[in-house]
């Protein structure tokens, strides 16, 4: 929280996995921080104490030192984030760690009032804590994640790399198209994987013929190769080549989105290898890009 010129200001940070409070009151900046480390995936009672004197942070009962403070009000606007800073908002003089939390949260007390966190005035990208979480990016079934705002040029040759876990039959992994027919599509259909391509003559499309589902909420591998006129897709070690097909449209069956989860997202293309941060993604509404839940999604 601060001022509009942020001449006054409170903000309560990680900053290299330690808890760090900083403020100012108008007549210089005070510090109170503690070496405990809290980056370890387990819950963690934080308290930040504030008074017209002294500052100090608490980590699990154990308090940092108090550092005095100058000035004697903390003169800011009635507005109080957590988590993260809206895109809009530019910070001056808060520190270097403006980016939002990739973390979970509950029981926030302010000032003795615990705060209902479901009943914020606005939220963006906040969503529910998983009971216990694995690494990757969960989709909820109602979103998407897009990258390479500028474009991306396919060309002869790329290859897509990518882990999932599902239990739904179907769903879009990748679509890259233009304005014209030429694009590419990964996705799921029944339970199996399929790589559409489309020079512009018409689709082709690669199946996995498993007898299986890949949608079985266990983790696969999946890599898709295109090589000027032949494609094909392998998930975990079965190859399969490309098949004719008659369609002459984009290359995705549906517009189903994925629901599950996603990690290791790379692109190559020659000796270049675009490896794909979703929480940097320009945009992924319903996506949460720092964990996914343990159990089948």
């Amino acid at each position: 929280m601060a001022n509009a010129n942020q001449q006054d200001y409170a903000v309560l940070q990680v900053l290299g996995g330690r808890v760090l409070l900083s403020c100012d009151l108008g007549r210089g900046p005070a510090h109170a921080s503690l070496a405990t480390p809290i980056n370890d995936g387990l819950w963690h009672t934080v308290k930040a104490e504030f008074s017209k004197k002294t500052v100090m942070v608490s980590v699990d009962g154990t308090d940092s030192d108090r550092t005095h403070t100058k000035g004697h009000t903390l003169d800011v606007e009635g507005k109080l984030y957590l988590g993260g800073l809206p895109a809009t908002y530019t910070a001056r003089r808060i520190g270097n760690v403006t980016h939002s939390l990739a973390a979970c949260l509950r029981d926030v007390m302010f000032s003795g009032v615990q705060m209902k966190l479901s009943a914020a005035l606005s939220s963006h990208a906040a969503g529910s804590c998983f009971r216990r979480a694995q690494s990757g990016s969960f989709f909820s079934g109602s979103g998407y994640a897009a990258f390479m705002k500028e474009g991306y040029n396919v060309g002869s040759d790329v290859s897509v790399s990518l882990d999932f876990r599902s239990t739904a039959p179907d769903g879009v992994l990748l679509g890259i198209s233009s304005t014209k027919v030429d694009a590419i599509g990964l996705e799921l259909v029944n339970g199996q994987v399929v790589f559409n391509v489309n020079n512009g003559a018409g689709r082709i499309t690669a199946r996995s013929r498993s007898a299986v589902s890949m949608c079985d909420g266990r983790w696969r591998t999946l890599m898709a190769k295109k090589q000027k006129h032949r494609h094909g897709v392998m998930v975990d070690s079965c190859f399969c080549v490309s098949l004719a097909a008659d369609v002459k449209q984009n290359c995705l069956s549906s517009r189903e989105p994925f629901r599950g989860c996603m990690r290791n997202l790379r692109v190559f293309k020659g000796h270049v290898t675009d490896e794909l941060d979703f929480s940097a993604a320009f945009a992924h509404p319903h996506v949460f890009p720092h964990s996914c839940p343990e159990n089948a999604a």
